[in-house]
């Protein structure tokens, strides 16, 4: 019995996180305005915690995102956020950030991650491509924040950083493959 029920779950939770996550529901999306304001608060929490991302920051050409992205998943799973990518202290866009995956998985949770881009052929990569997979292009590091503390922008010579930050919830492995990154208007 439980083998069937499973069976039938399967394709309702395939049905829902794709709903949820690849078209989310436009009225319920946030405003620019909503979005810088996270962006900012967002972006002082890490170089709270960071010292080494507050010093990327400094040197970056630019720092994309994503304040509060929602990952859950039961068997299927899926992830969907928005953010903003800054040159400077000003907005020069905003994405949104979705992944699919499947396999041994349950729960769901709430966080953020900051790339930031340290090349001008990282930077031109992002603004040229319709949609963005992460894996695909220049290379990414990411940086865990406890580590990042004895990294200085001398010993880190890659092309972008990810930062994770404010992880709540239950749910095993954060990551960023198979992630696509679009543009998006608002």
């Amino acid at each position: 019995m439980i083998k069937y029920l499973t069976w039938a779950i399967i394709p309702l939770a395939l049905a829902l996180v794709a709903g949820t996550f690849l078209n989310p529901n436009p009225a319920a999306a946030a405003s620019a305005a909503e979005i810088n304001r996270d962006v900012k608060s967002a972006l002082q929490t890490l170089y709270a915690k960071s010292s080494s991302a507050m010093e990327l920051g400094e040197k970056a050409k630019g720092i994309l995102v994503f304040p509060g992205i929602v990952k859950g998943g039961f068997l299927v799973g899926g992830q969907y956020g928005e953010g903003a990518l800054l040159k400077g202290q000003k907005t020069a866009g905003y994405y949104n950030t979705v992944q699919l995956s499947y396999g041994l998985q349950a729960g769901l949770q709430k966080y953020g991650y900051v790339l930031f881009f340290m090349s001008d052929s990282a930077m031109n990569y992002l603004d040229k491509s319709d949609g963005w997979e992460i894996g695909v292009g220049p290379s990414i590091v990411v940086v865990d924040i406890g580590a990042a503390s004895s990294a200085t922008t001398t010993t880190l010579q890659s092309e972008i950083y990810a930062f994770f930050f404010d992880q709540k919830g239950l749910m095993a492995g954060l990551g960023l493959q198979g992630t696509k990154i679009t543009k998006i208007d608002k």
